[in-house]
């Protein structure tokens, strides 16, 4: 509960610091954005007690001889050492039932670290100094990215003037020139595929269907000649013979044996589309 409350809290300091760089009021959101850091390492000094609680509670068959077990000695004695200086009360109960347990003098060499056992990243997050300036920079950075506020604009003015200035040196206007490539030669010429675009386009455009569950690569197919396929029906015809297609054909205008037979034989030049018209009109 502590932990969300101080969560809490910090997020709408951090939204109020956002406010103070927007308005360009940067000293005043220096010196806020200190108690921000200063909530976050108490945060993280409590995730760390709290991971020394349950390492006790795990191991709590340890706890019955009186003296201390060395695996749990650095667990008691950083509890003992912080547990005054937060603010939660559970802590303070654990305190001291472990000062009860192990006697005044355990006490007074976990309060006093005398002998070096409290944990060092407990004995940072405790310590009472003012914050790095680097680290102070880092926080405001993060909250003006994470709120979409521009910051910080001198810097952002300089990065872009000297942009503009690298700029006017680069005889190119500021874009790459490419190396010169050495022709292609005949055989890979010979090799590459020409383009499709080649040539005149058709002024009529076909854009192939939305792929679907049930079609997943469909295809534009364009109309042309039926293609025929000889079926069961086709099997029990009888080859036509010459007199066949005389009778077949009274105007006497058959196609001669030079591949003219069928759908798909050649188209009949001038001369024979005049004499098929002069038997018709006989």
């Amino acid at each position: 509960m502590v932990q969300q409350k101080d969560t809490a809290i910090a997020k709408q300091q951090r939204r109020q610091m956002a406010h103070l760089l927007e308005q360009g009021k940067e000293e005043s959101a220096r010196i806020r954005v200190e108690n921000v850091i200063r909530s976050d390492i108490t945060t993280e000094l409590l995730e760390i007690l709290e991971l020394y609680c349950e390492l006790l509670l795990a191991r709590i068959g340890l706890l019955e001889p009186k003296e201390c077990d060395p695996g749990l000695e650095e667990a008691i004695k950083s509890l003992i050492h912080a547990a005054p200086r937060t603010d939660v009360k559970e802590l303070q109960q654990a305190r001291q039932l472990l000062v009860e347990k192990y006697g005044k003098e355990f006490a007074l060499e976990a309060m006093e670290n005398s002998d070096g056992k409290v944990a060092e990243r407990v004995m940072n997050k405790l310590k009472v100094e003012p914050p790095d300036p680097v680290l102070v920079d880092l926080y405001l950075k993060e909250i003006a990215k994470t709120y979409g506020v521009d910051w910080p604009k001198r810097q952002n003015k300089e990065q872009r003037g000297s942009d503009e200035e690298e700029g006017d040196d680069d005889p190119s206007g500021g874009q790459t020139v490419k190396n010169l490539e050495e022709p292609l030669t005949t055989e890979e010429l010979s090799k590459a595929t020409p383009p499709r675009d080649l040539g005149p386009k058709s002024p009529l455009s076909i854009a192939p269907p939305s792929p679907s569950t049930d079609n997943l690569n469909p295809r534009v197919k364009l109309p042309g000649p039926p293609e025929l396929k000889p079926g069961g029906n086709m099997g029990g015809l009888k080859k036509q013979t010459p007199s066949t297609q005389a009778q077949s054909d009274p105007t006497g205008s058959h196609m001669d044996d030079q591949g003219k037979k069928g759908v798909g034989g050649k188209i009949p030049d001038v001369d024979e589309l005049a004499r098929r018209f002069a038997a018709l009109k006989k």
